[in-house]
């Protein structure tokens, strides 16, 4: 079955670089950021695995964890690790998950029920779909899925735009238009009734259409 936005997030249990995990308690009451790949020691993976390392703090400072995922074993990880380290000038500090029975790949729908279970011998190439990016909320439910081909680098500065975007619309009933960075002015839901609107921004919005209500991004 495949996965879409709000379905929870499966859970599962898996070696890392940093222990055995159980997913939903290793998130806890936090965000989390799941990105996964397709092989160790690929060159695009290995630059998107170093940039992440250097913004973990800002995701931190969201209460979000980060961790990843890679076909192959821990085992391989930790030297991959080594040379992400010297090559892009960030340590990895966040957990990499295992995958070399491609159990959670398969959980995830990053790879069909037949690939087999094993990552000996599987090139990046097969693996290819293996390069999606998840964001989960505190309630394990999915907020995000962005899947990217193997040879385009990701764009991580996105995905904590669109966190701080959700996090937004977590705590304030806005949402955020096109091209939106935060401080700019943001949406009120149209979930919203004017009468509650009017409580939420007493200093009013303008509005160019009734169904379109802006307002200054509240802090």
């Amino acid at each position: 079955m495949s996965l879409r936005i709000n379905d929870e997030a499966p859970n599962f249990t898996a070696e890392t670089t940093h222990g055995t995990i159980n997913f939903h308690e290793w998130i806890g009451d936090s965000w989390a950021i799941l990105f996964s790949h397709p092989k160790d020691f690929t060159p695009v993976c290995t630059t998107e695995l170093g940039y992440m390392a250097g913004l973990e703090q800002q995701f931190a400072a969201r209460n979000c964890k980060v961790i990843g995922l890679s076909v192959d074993p821990v085992s391989d990880h930790a030297r991959w690790a080594a040379d992400i380290e010297e090559t892009q000038g960030h340590k990895v500090n966040y957990p990499m998950i295992g995958d070399p029975e491609l159990k959670v790949a398969k959980l995830y729908n990053m790879l069909p029920a037949d690939a087999g279970d094993s990552s000996e011998g599987r090139t990046a190439a097969a693996n290819a779909t293996v390069r999606t990016v998840f964001i989960i909320g505190p309630d394990k439910k999915i907020k995000l899925m962005l899947s990217y081909p193997m040879s385009t680098g990701r764009n991580f500065d996105e995905i904590l735009r669109v966190l701080d975007s959700m996090q937004l619309t977590a705590q304030h009933k806005v949402a955020t238009p096109v091209n939106w960075k935060p401080g700019g002015d943001v949406i009120i839901l149209p979930a919203v009734s004017d009468e509650e609107a009017k409580q939420r921004f007493p200093e009013g919005w303008k509005a160019p259409k009734p169904y379109l209500r802006i307002v200054p991004q509240p802090k």
